[in-house]
């Protein structure tokens, strides 16, 4: 994640000195995960013939190849070669990083079964981590010795991980795709994703046209975002494995917090409330803590969701779901940086902002409706089945005095 992150603070002040638009640059943000979301699919249906082992270590290279890679291209001619070789780099990268994490997320819950959750939030704070010190480190080493270092001293650090086992898989990704509930948390987790992709695709440009900040206080603005999400992702994941039947309305809150928190961020116009400093880091501090709120449990329920259609319990199962996941959150990684680049050039950033809490908030309560559908439901069905005994037994026993 820190190869990711180190991005937002300096590449879109880099990008429009190559004669790149906003637009353009939320798109390459976006390709990125427009390529897992396709390769984490089909990595997840074929995670047994490919092997996991050989997933892991094949991502982790590609990744550090071509993260070195993306350092050179500052040396490239302005303007369409710039752009081309960054959408290349960028489609490459994303293989690599699709497989890690697709085959990863299945291991781990292979070994973990019974503590999914928590395993989850343990790692999670590894991705914050990523995300805190990408920003700032970013920011540092740009400043300090230019774009190529950044991305040369990461991608040598990437050759140094080390990968897990072998597994086995089959299943079929329609048949997961069939239960509504899981189709409404991949919405809700397309949201996260989607709102993260916009902020590092437009926090940067926003923070210093509005507050003239430097490229090295942007990545500190950030950690606004990614430390809270990293100190808290163990927190919740604990929270979820020891009261799963509370997982669905952590993920409907967070998702409330974080709707609430993007509409405040820029602020929205209609609010007609100032736009201060103070405000957008208490915003992304918000945002922070409700996005861990809602992707922790997210992983879980799926899965539980997945065994409930009668899938087995297998790394078949952890593969689609593994697979899934990546998937949906890369989708809103390519359509956060896409959509909310192009409407914040379009009109502004604080618009843009109001648009993202706008769907966070209607994924959010398509949510909150279903779960209390269900939870409907299921007392009815218990009232039925109560009844029916009672007749049952009234029957009998009128059978037994005649």
């Amino acid at each position: 994640m820190i190869c990711y992150s180190i991005l937002a603070p300096f590449f879109p002040s880099e990008a429009r000195r190559k004669g790149v638009s906003q637009t353009i640059i939320g798109l390459i943000f976006g390709w990125y995960a427009l390529c897992v979301l396709l390769v984490s699919l089909l990595l997840g249906k074929y995670i047994v013939q490919i092997g996991a082992k050989f997933m892991i270590i094949s991502g982790i290279f590609v990744s550090a190849v071509c993260t070195m890679l993306f350092g050179l291209l500052d040396r490239t001619s302005s303007g369409m070669p710039f752009i081309l070789l960054c959408f290349l780099v960028r489609s490459v990268n994303a293989v690599g990083f699709a497989a890690a994490v697709t085959s990863s997320f299945a291991i781990l819950a292979k070994v973990f079964p019974n503590n999914i959750a928590t395993v989850m939030g343990c790692v999670e704070v590894f991705t914050g981590l990523g995300l805190i010190l990408g920003p700032p480190l970013g920011g540092w080493l740009y400043q300090s010795f230019g774009f190529e270092i950044p991305f040369i001293a990461l991608g040598c650090l990437l050759f140094a991980m080390v990968p897990f086992n072998i597994y086995e898989s089959e299943s079929s990704f329609l048949r997961l795709c069939s239960c509504v509930r899981i189709l409404l948390i991949c919405f809700a987790l397309f949201t996260l994703s989607s709102g993260l992709g916009f902020l590092d695709a437009t926090l940067a440009l926003f923070a210093v046209d509005k507050f003239s900040m430097s490229s090295g206080s942007v990545g500190l603005l950030m950690m606004g975002l990614s430390l809270p999400y990293g100190a808290a992702s163990p927190v919740f994941g604990f929270f979820s494995d020891k009261f799963p039947h509370l997982r669905r309305w952590m993920m409907v809150t967070g998702g409330m917090i974080t709707a609430m928190g993007f509409c405040l961020l820029g602020p929205v116009p209609v609010l007609h409330v100032t736009s201060h400093l103070w405000l957008t880091v208490l915003m992304l501090v918000l945002i922070g803590f409700s996005l861990c709120l809602t992707g922790i449990p997210s992983f879980a329920e799926m899965l539980v969701s997945a065994h409930e259609l009668g899938l087995p319990e297998n790394l078949s199962t952890l593969g689609l779901v593994s697979g899934l996941f990546s998937a949906v959150w890369s989708a809103g990684m390519f359509f956060g940086p896409v959509v909310g680049g192009y409407v914040a050039q379009q009109v502004n950033f604080q618009s843009a902002s109001g648009v993202q809490g706008g769907i966070t908030f209607i994924a959010a309560l398509l949510l909150g409706v279903f779960y209390i559908y269900e939870e409907f439901q299921k007392k009815r069905h218990e009232n039925v089945f109560h009844t029916w005994i009672c007749e049952f037994s009234t029957l009998l026993c009128n059978t037994s005095t005649a």
